[in-house]
């Protein structure tokens, strides 16, 4: 037992001490009566981009993380650690389609201490960072688990889509070669060049989402999952029509930044960004769908700066690692004029806001505008679309019905369809083939 002890602790101070004092040290460290830190919860998001592991507690942890290889394993040591429901539930909420975690292994490392081990499928680059209290939420330790070759959204959409059909430029097919006409002989007309097309590509966002679930309605309606379900019913019918793709910025239960929203969006050169909302407010009589645009002033309604000021906080409750934000994005949303762009973004927001009118009462029968960091692309229009208040009884069992959800999105879809009859996109190097 002694020497299992100290492979344990990996120290020989019990050499020194004796069998007394081991005896008595390992019975205090495991007495009941001495209470560790409790974890309250603790959560794992996959994403394409990375995986989150969240583990909240009453108060800050203390942890190690390292690496081991042969094979890929991730570790992390909790000090002080209770053990408890919280942990030993963790390895069943492993999603088997992880893209980056294989298995999850918890235990008592020694006493005092607890020991996640996470088997992975790829080399991985761990970010650890700890986040304050806020909402609803106590202290959590958040682990990011990234690939060692950052995730590429135009990869993947290419390999979803399989080849130059994804958006790549491609060169027209040659004609094949023929004979020379001969001496005398009436000449072939030439071969018409293949009929080309411009792709159009809207980037559709499902607001909050992972860690951030956004509102919730009296019936345990979260927000997150009824714009996933919206933003999935656009992306159907967008791709359903020649010409047009239409780019998910998530697709699953999984947080996003916002800043990384719009990266996404601009890394796919995405001529449109709809940013799909069904928000809350501290009026719950509040009802109606609205449209916004980006403003650089003030806010249009006391409501418009409230809603703004709201979703800008989804950063704090989704959990960013503010010491690897990406400055140079930051820079550019800051230093680029966006007159042009949000001149675009209204029309846009217009065009929307007329079709979904058909649907639901409008909350404001203007486009509104405030300063929403999600709709920051300098080049590319935005709107944030409130499909409907959760905190709204009435609404919150509309936006749980299937029919209205399709409704909304046809309605959006209709609206995008309209902009681009009276606002061709531009030309650009990418192209489609019919």
């Amino acid at each position: 037992m002694f020497g299992a002890a100290a492979k344990l602790t990996r120290s020989n101070w019990w050499r020194r001490a004796g069998t007394a004092a081991v005896a008595a040290w390992i019975a205090a460290a495991s007495a009941p009566g001495l209470a560790g830190i409790h974890v309250s919860a603790a959560r794992i998001w996959p994403g394409p981009e990375y995986t989150r592991l969240t583990i909240e507690s009453t108060t800050p942890l203390s942890y190690s993380v390292f690496t081991i290889e042969n094979p890929s394993r991730l570790v992390m040591d909790l000090d002080g650690v209770d053990p408890g429901p919280a942990f030993e539930s963790l390895p069943s909420k492993l999603s088997p389609d992880d893209p980056y975690v294989g298995a999850i292994r918890v235990g008592r490392f020694r006493p005092g201490m607890m020991r996640l081990v996470l088997d992975l499928k790829q080399p991985v680059n761990p970010q650890v960072f700890a986040l304050k209290p806020v909402g609803d939420y106590g202290h959590r330790l958040v682990l990011d688990i990234y690939p060692t070759v950052p995730f590429d959204p135009i990869v993947a959409l290419l390999q979803r889509k399989g080849g130059a059909a994804g958006g790549q430029p491609s060169a027209p097919p040659s004609p094949p070669p023929t004979a020379a006409p001969q001496k005398g002989a009436p000449a072939s007309p030439a071969r018409p060049a293949p009929e080309v097309m411009r792709l159009v590509t809207v980037a559709v966002d499902a607001g909050h989402g992972g860690e951030d679930p956004g509102a919730k309605g009296r019936r345990g309606t979260y927000e997150k999952f009824v714009t996933l379900s919206i933003a999935r019913k656009i992306k159907a019918l967008i791709d359903e029509v020649p010409g047009m793709r239409c780019v998910l910025i998530r697709d699953g239960d999984y947080f996003v930044p916002l800043a990384k929203r719009v990266e996404r969006a601009r890394k796919v050169q995405a001529d449109l960004f709809v940013s799909i909302h069904a928000d809350a407010y501290i009026k719950p009589h509040a009802r109606g769908s609205s449209v916004f645009a980006l403003s650089e002033s003030g806010a249009t309604s006391a409501a418009a700066n409230w809603l703004a000021k709201h979703e800008n906080e989804a950063d704090l409750i989704g959990g960013v690692n503010i010491d690897v934000e990406d400055m140079t994005l930051k820079q550019v949303l800051i230093d680029l004029s966006q007159t042009a762009t949000i001149n675009d973004s209204l029309k846009l927001a217009r065009a929307v806001l007329d079709e979904i009118g058909d649907v639901n009462t409008l909350h404001r029968a203007s486009v509104e505008q405030a300063g929403f960091a999600v709709l920051k692309a300098p080049d590319i229009p935005s709107i944030l679309v409130e499909t409907a208040f959760l905190t709204n009884p009435d609404e919150e069992l509309r936006l749980r019905d299937e029919k209205y959800q399709d409704q909304m999105a046809a309605a959006i879809f209709s609206g995008i369809k309209r902009y681009f009859a009276r606002n061709p996109p531009l030309a650009r190097s990418r192209l489609a083939q019919n």
